[in-house]
């Protein structure tokens, strides 16, 4: 398919259901239907196929009242009825949409691209996010406002413009203003290739400072070789580096909950240029790239993470170790600069460069939110804490399993075995509508569809 500007978007279900019923000659109608059919948009010979794309890429976009829509650009909506005119399958040049139902970039708080492999996907995903779009209904604007920044990162991240840097400061913990570690992890791009780079810093005045509530791994860097240099170059080293990769920018400085990392770089014993730091991000990479200032921009990957697993009320951040077990990164020796450095830029890496966040959610966590008034994830015991045992409750001995979603086929034997030796009757229903049901134990319903039949 040619590039073509994309001037809006149209809701799939009003191209999907309506655009060919409008049509005057049924013969066309038929054509387009056909072309537009949930099979047919993800096979490999469908004329809105990309080039290296491994499926159909339609859009998802957020309203201005937060509702996420399943949307074609204009460009394919387009490009369709040109298509359909050249090869002869329609007779006529098919008139667009009703203008009404073109959605302009000003009616969405965001958009971005989501890749369908087969028909099955594509048929559930207008189901998956009216499913979301309920569960969000009556949250917060703390949690919109997280949802938003999520998005946005996203679709900064996938410009590949700009530099991307990751840092972490390690004080002593009897006295925060002695300063002793610094570690950083940064990607860029140089002829659309990613350029990653990383380090670590200990200094030499404060490294025999010893902690006593905080683990001491400042000599187990693993992502190269720690330098150990002096208070002045320790001051010096991480101001060349801010200055090095702020232009051409934008520079996005990246923390897992940035209030103490930034007050370090304020502080004395850095002494950073932060006076255009921002905590608003741009619209575009591109945009920033015309300003007079190129751009200094926070992310924080707590942030991100509270969104993604649907949190509103922040009153406790997510540490980065829970983070990266939840998101699947093994972590080594945290607590030292170099390592929490780069463990926070790969947190970043995969939730910036995944899925839109309510498919991400449910690809990462799936069923975790089943019975949940909101979008919220609950992760059992087990999933919080690798040392936690199975048999401790809170999903760890339900009939799902927690990290897969499916129904564990030793539970109904378990909670058996449970109950006789509680000296209680179990009592066991499946309530099926529609080939779908509920697992009901003892009152207690665990909200998850099975499929069966009508029996008890």
């Amino acid at each position: 398919m040619p590039d073509i500007l994309i001037h809006g978007f149209y809701r799939h279900t009003d191209i999907w259901y309506e655009w060919h019923q409008a049509l005057p000659n049924q013969e066309d109608g038929q054509a387009l239907k056909a072309i537009l059919s949930f099979d047919a948009l993800v096979h490999p010979d469908h004329p809105l196929r990309l080039e290296g794309k491994k499926g159909i890429e339609l859009s998802i976009g957020t309203l201005q009242n937060g509702e996420a829509r399943l949307l074609f650009t204009s460009a394919q909506v387009e490009y369709i009825r040109y298509w359909l005119h050249a090869t002869g399958l329609t007779k006529e040049l098919i008139p667009l949409p009703y203008s009404d139902c073109l959605l302009t970039k000003s009616s969405l708080q965001n958009w971005s691209p989501v890749i369908y492999k087969t028909g099955g996907e594509l048929r559930s995903a207008n189901k998956v996010i009216e499913k979301n779009n309920r569960r969000l209904k009556g949250t917060d604007t703390a949690l919109a406002a997280r949802r938003l920044a999520f998005e946005r990162v996203r679709a900064l991240w996938a410009e590949k413009q700009g530099v991307w840097c990751s840092l972490d400061f390690e004080a002593w913990d009897l006295d925060h203003k002695v300063l002793t570690e610094f570690g950083w992890s940064l990607a860029r791009w140089e002829d659309g290739k990613e350029v990653e780079e990383m380090g670590h810093l200990i200094v030499k005045e404060h490294q025999y400072y010893t902690n006593q509530y905080v683990p001491e791994h400042r000599h187990r860097y693993n992502f190269g070789t720690s330098e150990i240099v002096s208070r002045k170059e320790f001051k010096t080293r991480i101001n060349d580096l801010l200055d090095r990769i702020s232009t051409p920018g934008p520079l996005f400085l990246v923390f897992h909950d940035n209030s103490q990392d930034v007050k370090y770089l304020r502080s004395e014993s850095v002494q950073a240029p932060l006076a255009n730091l921002s905590y608003l991000l741009p619209d575009s990479c591109a945009a920033t790239m015309t300003a007079d200032d190129p751009g200094l921009f926070v992310i924080d990957t707590a942030e991100l993470f509270a969104a993604l697993e649907g949190d509103s009320s922040g009153a406790q951040k997510r540490s980065l170790e829970r983070v990266c077990r939840h998101l699947q990164i093994p972590t080594d020796y945290l607590h030292n600069a170099g390592n929490d450095a780069r463990y926070t830029h790969l947190a970043l890496i995969s939730m910036a460069s995944g899925d839109p966040l309510d498919i991400q959610r449910e690809k990462r966590w799936p069923n975790h939110t089943q019975g949940a008034t909101g979008p919220a994830v609950k992760f059992s015991k087990v999933e919080e804490d690798s040392e936690a045992s199975d048999d401790e409750g809170d999903g760890g001995d339900g009939p799902y399993d927690m990290r897969t979603g499916r129904l564990r086929e030793d539970w109904m034997q378990k909670a058996q075995e449970k109950a006789q030796l509680d000296g209680k009757p179990i009592d066991v229903e499946v309530d099926v509508k529609g080939g779908e049901g509920v697992v009901g134990v003892n009152g207690q319903v665990f909200g998850k569809p099975v499929k069966g039949s009508n029996e008890h």
